[in-house]
């Protein structure tokens, strides 16, 4: 049986912070994107998974942290710049709006505050800060983390994951980059299916197949006008895929990257089509979650928690 996933990097102005010159226009667009994903959603009945900066869930803070061992700095824009856009900065709103959800969204986490787990001056006691905090949250809004999307998908710890319980996580995908996914003919005809695998760490790595926002600029303007949208046609290609190779098809994207009505027709025309083959075939909508315990069943991986501390490692029957 065919299925398809969809992740979401739910960030607002915390994917951007640290960067020189945000892009404006995205930081902007972050809850438009996010409610217009979330009625996108509802409207198809697709579940998807929404992995969240922890930070959004909080009603405020100091702008400091100072418990929190981050490099110097790391909190500035917060303290400064965007001291007074609390929109940027938090969104209860926002999470409460996936959790209310007549579709039976995966609440997952994108760290606390978008720390690049991959980067050397990242060590294991500031990654280990960042999901300990974020999962606290979680718990503080009665939900437990089975997933984590690392920020800019710069893999890292992956130890620090499996001794906090956490299951999957999205792995980088060999065609993320839309553009040359569609003008490289060896990466054009090269599948989009995507195959989980439990690592050695007893994590079920979920790769990512197609990032749907990678052809913008004058070029996607070109191409809708000569053609359809690019993006489009390589998602239904992939969706295809899955039903016909009966494998895994992974979609991603950031509600920041719905920044205006014809972003909205993209995923709408995506969503639908979706939906369409879904009816029309066995195909299956899953989580990541779905797809890490499908995954270690099939591969005989017990993943119960341990009590100790409330952290779960998986373990070998």
């Amino acid at each position: 049986m065919g299925s398809v996933v969809i992740s979401l990097d739910a960030e607002l102005g915390w994917g951007f912070h640290d960067l020189d010159s945000p892009p404006s226009a995205r930081v902007e667009a972050g809850r438009r994107g996010w409610v217009a994903m979330l009625e996108l959603c509802a409207e198809y009945d697709v579940p998807a998974t929404w992995a969240v900066v922890g930070h959004l869930m909080l009603e405020s803070c100091d702008g400091r942290h100072a418990d929190h061992p981050v490099p110097n700095g790391w909190f500035d824009r917060e303290q400064g710049e965007w001291a007074d856009r609390e929109d940027l900065r938090f969104c209860p709103d926002l999470v409460r709006a996936i959790l209310d959800s007549d579709v039976d969204h995966e609440f997952a986490s994108h760290s606390f505050s978008h720390v690049l787990f991959g980067q050397p001056e990242t060590d294991r006691e500031l990654a280990a800060a960042e999901l300990e905090r974020s999962l606290e949250l979680a718990r503080e809004w009665g939900q437990t983390v089975d997933s984590f999307v690392y920020p800019r998908n710069d893999v890292g710890h992956r130890d620090v994951l499996a001794e906090y319980g956490v299951g999957a996580y999205r792995g980088r995908s060999p065609t993320h980059d839309g553009i040359r996914g569609l003008f490289d003919s060896t990466l054009r005809d090269r599948s989009m299916i995507v195959e989980p695998i439990v690592d050695e760490y007893g994590l079920v790595n979920v790769p990512a197949s197609l990032f749907l926002f990678g052809f913008e600029g004058p070029a996607r303007t070109v191409a809708e006008s000569v053609w359809s949208d690019p993006m489009v046609v390589l998602a239904r290609r992939g969706i295809d895929e899955a039903v016909d190779a009966d494998g895994l098809f992974h979609m991603w994207l950031h509600p920041n990257n719905l920044t205006r009505e014809r972003d909205d027709d993209r995923m709408g025309a995506i969503l639908s089509y979706l939906d369409r083959r879904r009816a029309e075939t066995d195909l299956t909508v899953e989580t990541m979650a779905d797809v890490a315990r499908r995954t270690k069943a099939a591969d005989g991986v017990d993943g119960t928690p341990n009590s100790v501390d409330g952290r779960a490692t998986a373990r070998q029957p």
